[in-house]
Formats: structure tokens, C-alpha cells, sequence
């Protein structure tokens, strides 16, 4: 794809992602179109509707939150560290960018898409989480509890607990970020 058409169509998913922030799901396609510098009728080169440019956001979520945790390991690395760089990396992905962590905070209280739509978008993610977490089950370290339960039950504590340690303000100290991290380690482990 055209270099200029990839810009412009980051451009609209920038803007659009921004306005969610903003606004909700209330911004319509115009207020998209003059934030992202594009005209209207140019939404629609990219995104057949308003639904698809927020699937469009989702997708570009996913990919981010792949990027940053979905990790290949070598064989030395244990199923206990698999899970502890998760969360860590969790952690990491919800404290860098606060817009980023309301969007996906956002996105996931008031979800546009059917069930299915979003297991499909954040497959890769929850599958993997999944497999380290049924891993570090299959070794003993884990309670005996559903791994996919685990792993949303420690994103959505990681997502709630830093959305009110922001709302503090300051920095996140290194401190803070060992605790959410032990206690993540704590309720799940055996």
C-alpha cells in the first residue's frame, strides 16, 4: 500500500481513537475527518462506515497490545517468568500511554462488536495469554482455576488499578509497579 495512504489512514485512526477518548462513541464521521485533516467523503476511501472505522481502532488496539505481549520464549525460559513478564509487560503497556489505557478501558466497557467479532480481533492475545497461563497450570504453579479466567482477571486488576493510581497523579514508582505485580502473582498462584 502507498506510503501517503497508510499515513492518511493512521491519521483517521489517530483521530478517531483520540475522539472516543474524548467523547464516547458520540463523535461523528465530520468531527473524525477534520481532527485526522482529511475531508469527510476521504473517510470512506478507508472505512466503509463508522462501525468499521472503530473496528478499525480495535484492530489497531490489538495489534499494539500483541506487539508488547506476545512473546516467543526460549525453551530455558520458565512457565513462572512467562507469567511475570506478561503481567510486567502488561503493566507496562497500560502505564506508558493514559489515552491509550482509556481507550482500551473505553472500548472494552462499552464494546461495539458482537462476542464473536471481538474474540476474532483479540484472538491472538487471549490465546496466548491462555497457553502461558494453562502452562504455569500444567506445572503446579498456578491455582486450579479456567487460564482465560486468570489472564482477564489479572488485565482487568492491572487496567483498574492503575487507572486510579493515574487518577493520583505522579509517576508510577518502582515500588507501586512491584506491588500490582506481586499481587497479581499472588491470586493467581498456587
Amino acid at each position: 500500500m502507498d506510503a501517503s495512504l497508510v499515513d492518511k489512514r493512521e491519521r483517521i485512526l489517530t483521530a478517531a481513537a483520540s475522539l472516543i477518548v474524548r467523547n464516547g462513541l458520540q463523535c461523528s464521521m465530520s468531527e473524525i475527518a477534520q481532527t485526522a485533516g482529511v475531508a469527510t467523503g476521504s473517510l470512506y476511501n478507508y472505512f466503509t462506515s463508522k462501525d468499521d472505522l472503530v473496528r478499525g481502532v480495535y484492530g489497531r488496539l490489538t495489534d499494539e497490545i500483541a506487539a508488547l505481549l506476545v512473546k516467543d520464549f526460549d525453551d530455558d525460559t520458565s512457565p513462572e517468568q512467562r507469567v511475570r513478564r506478561y503481567i510486567d509487560a502488561y503493566i507496562d503497556f497500560i502505564w506508558a500511554d493514559p489515552a491509550r489505557a482509556i481507550l482500551f478501558e473505553y472500548l472494552s466497557n462499552v464494546p461495539l462488536l458482537a462476542p464473536g467479532e471481538l474474540r476474532r480481533l483479540f484472538g491472538p492475545v487471549t490465546d496466548y495469554t491462555t497457553r502461558i497461563f494453562g502452562e504455569a497450570k500444567a506445572a503446579g504453579l498456578l491455582r486450579d482455576w479456567e487460564p482465560h479466567f486468570m489472564g482477564a482477571f489479572i488485565g482487568g486488576g492491572i487496567r483498574n488499578t492503575l487507572k486510579w493510581r493515574r487518577a493520583d497523579g505522579g509517576d508510577l514508582s518502582a515500588s507501586e509497579r512491584r506491588q500490582i505485580a506481586d499481587m497479581c502473582w499472588a491470586t493467581v498462584s498456587a
